[in-house]
């Protein structure tokens, strides 16, 4: 049970959840009374099997927290006649180019944006936006393929990079590529619950990141100043989008000319983001969900008014891991420490971008609470100072 886990926990704390997944259940059968199997990308697949769980159970709603699955999941939920967002809808959440539309119909500050399908369609639209330019897959995740050209010349080097993740990508329809203006200012995302067409801002999230647009660390604050300046925006992205039920993540740049959105996710952000915000504010985004996906209002009162944030651990350079530890003694007598997960055994390899992605670069995480955003990256700093981790580049011990 890694990143996505908590969110089954907590769901299960309220509702019986019956589990559609490729494989068998195994830490998960203590959340679920029933599971079916069948690849939840396939919307025939998932259709086939929800049905099936209809058959034994009174579904009240549907949900994924998974950002490929949001379209299939869609068609199920239709499928069962239950009506939340529609799969019209949650295409457009997972099309960049097509959200892009739909912003700038709405009058939503975002950045300038041209779908491309070559090296030298990419160039002409460089030129036209101005360098710096970003290029990303239209229908990915987890910034996976996100790269920043800073001018022509690393254009040819960087396209093979973007399309190998934009014909990876698990949904259907022909793969795409965008060129988008560079945002330059702080990354944060804002947390959103919708319900009955209302969005509410529940949090803000900090981040920082690699080079290659990696998240490396969120912080949330209960009383983060940057929450009424940002959630204007925010909800105007959600509402653009025809979005009218769940949980949203929406990715923004603070720039010198205001905040400006990147995306709309329309499920709980990644890394981990709903536990902090739990832990910081006391509101359940997993549990909001499912009351969302039921119909049932959400409860969104504040009840914590603390920070919490997770640093993703990254090793110098790419190669076998040989070490990794925190200094027992240290974590002994840390209560503030709130979880430490390795994702990578002894003897793994550990690939950092831009050959590998978040998934082949991350040698784990921890998670810290703390009484405000300055406290927790303290924190952050003293745990990482305790953790010692070793590569060996040519894979020798």
């Amino acid at each position: 049970m890694t990143f996505r886990g908590y969110c089954l926990e907590q769901v299960a704390a309220a509702y019986d959840v019956v589990l559609i997944s490729p494989s068998a259940p195994s830490w998960e059968r203590m959340f679920i009374v029933d599971h079916e199997s069948a690849d939840p990308a396939d919307p025939q697949q998932l259709i086939a099997a929800g049905r099936a769980l209809a058959r034994r159970h009174p579904i009240a709603g549907v949900l994924t927290w998974t950002e490929w699955h949001l379209v299939p999941t869609a068609l199920l939920t239709e499928a069962l006649g239950h009506s939340t967002v529609t799969a019209q809808t949650m295409r457009a959440c997972r099309d960049k180019a097509a959200a892009r539309r739909r912003f700038a119909q709405a009058g939503v500050p975002s950045a300038r944006s041209i779908a491309v399908a070559s090296p030298d369609e990419a160039a002409d639209a460089a030129d036209t936006i101005g360098y710096p330019v970003v290029l990303k897959p239209s229908q990915q995740a987890a910034s996976l393929g996100v790269i920043r050209v800073d001018a022509r010349d690393q254009l040819d080097r960087a396209w093979p990079y973007t399309a190998h993740a934009a014909n990876s990508d698990a949904s259907p329809g022909r793969p795409g590529i965008l060129v988008e203006e560079y945002l330059d200012g702080p990354e944060i995302s804002v947390e959103c619950v919708t319900h009955q067409g209302v969005t509410t801002a529940v949090a803000v999230t900090r981040k920082s990141l690699g080079p290659y647009f990696q998240e490396t660390a969120h912080s949330v604050d209960a009383s983060d100043p940057l929450l009424p300046q940002a959630a204007p925006v925010a909800v105007q992205a959600v509402q653009a989008l025809g979005i009218t039920s769940g949980v949203q993540h929406v990715e923004l740049r603070l720039t010198d000319r205001g905040p400006r959105i990147i995306e709309v996710n329309a499920r709980i952000g990644g890394d981990l983001i709903g536990r902090l915000v739990h832990l910081a504010t006391g509101i359940d985004l997993p549990r909001a969900a499912a009351d969302t996906a039921c119909g049932r209002t959400p409860d969104l009162r504040q009840t914590r008014h603390r920070a919490a944030a997770i640093k993703l651990l990254y090793p110098p350079a790419s190669g076998r891991l040989t070490a990794r530890h925190l200094t027992p003694a240290f974590a002994a007598h840390t209560p503030w420490l709130h979880q430490i997960h390795w994702l990578h055994d002894l003897g793994e390899q550990i690939t950092l971008p831009p050959q590998g992605d978040m998934f082949t670069a991350r040698a784990g995480f921890f998670i810290v609470t703390a009484r405000d955003t300055a406290q927790a990256a303290h924190r952050v700093q003293l745990v990482t100072d305790e953790i010692h981790l070793a590569i060996s580049p040519t894979g020798r011990t």
